[in-house]
């Protein structure tokens, strides 16, 4: 291999990833662009791109003459158009598993700060207040946790969990083989919420998982139920939740991720104490952003090289192409 390459990065990434691919590999980071959007309109000029929440669709795919590989700096997928990529024989690849601590003990942190109230009682010090009473919390010992999922992030949430003293189900049907003894599984995701004092989602964004959490799984969960978000905002049907934190069906919600990001200081959510919200950083720690960054370069490289990395997500549409 003699000719390089040009890699478009993320606006932030950990520089190991760039550096292990310095010797065939240009990289340029999209914060060199006046937006993201200028950076896809200049998609033409790349052979490969490291995403992380920057849309590439049919419409950016349409200008990527020279791409060959969208590797992602994560796991998620639902920012890329994958059939588009496949029409085009690119191959889409991403990072899963290396960042599951990293969500993982988010989650946990989560669960944790709505059953304590660390949110509100932080602000109530801050603002010279001293009421204990009002900042009773609930333990977690002996609780049963919910996992929709039990995916590399699910799993690693149920090992902590676990633990702290948590019983946990899951609700899965598409990792029949990672059930393992100790973890109750449940046979449909309304089951799932009857049965826990909290859920915590641990799915992709799909057809079959947009909106799937909503009125009828939150009145399952009951009044001091909590429900915890790190997945992908879509799982959850925004307006039913509210709509349950309204009428006190539910006792709260830890959240990461969101419908629409950012949410805005207006959106409702905003307006519950017993919510408690973050800026989807579950993923987002030292540690983790570096195990990201080196994935995904190695991903870039594996295609330099001419082969399929392990984790290609459209590996059936691509390999007749990919030699």
């Amino acid at each position: 291999m003699t000719d390089s390459w040009h890699v478009l990065l993320p606006p932030a990434i950990d520089p190991a990833g760039p550096a292990a691919i310095s010797d065939f590999a240009e990289c340029t980071g999209m914060d060199e662009y006046e937006s993201v959007d200028d950076a896809m309109a200049d998609i033409d000029r790349y052979d490969a791109v490291i995403v992380r929440v920057a849309p590439i669709d049919a419409d950016v795919l349409d200008r990527a003459d020279r791409l060959k590989v969208i590797a992602k700096h994560g796991t998620g997928l639902d920012n890329v158009d994958i059939d588009a990529a496949s029409d085009r024989d690119i191959v889409v690849c991403n990072t899963p598993g290396v960042n599951a601590r990293s969500v993982a003990e988010h989650a946990i942190a989560l669960l944790f700060g709505v059953q304590r109230n660390l949110h509100t009682a932080d602000k109530h010090v801050r603002a010279g207040g001293w009421e204990r009473n009002t900042y009773r919390g609930h333990e977690l010992d002996g609780d049963t946790l919910g996992l929709m999922g039990f995916g590399s992030i699910a799993r690693e949430t149920a090992r902590l969990a676990e633990g702290i003293g948590l019983d946990i189900i899951t609700y899965d049907p598409h990792h029949d083989e990672s059930i393992r003894d100790g973890v109750v599984r449940v046979t449909t995701l309304t089951e799932l919420f009857e049965r826990s004092d909290a859920v915590s989602l641990h799915v992709p964004l799909t057809d079959g998982t947009r909106n799937a959490v909503s009125t009828e799984q939150l009145d399952a969960l009951g009044e001091t139920g909590v429900v915890i978000n790190t997945a992908r905002g879509g799982v959850i049907d925004e307006d039913a939740l509210v709509e349950a934190l309204d009428r006190n069906a539910i006792g709260g919600a830890g959240l990461d991720t969101f419908q629409s990001e950012p949410p805005g200081a207006d959106h409702p959510l905003c307006a519950h104490d017993s919510v408690l919200l973050t800026p989807h950083i579950g993923g987002v720690t030292v540690e983790a952003l570096r195990r990201m960054s080196e994935g995904a370069a190695a991903n870039v490289r594996t295609v330099y090289e001419g082969g399929i990395p392990e984790s290609t997500v459209n590996r059936e549409a691509i390999e007749g192409a990919i030699q």
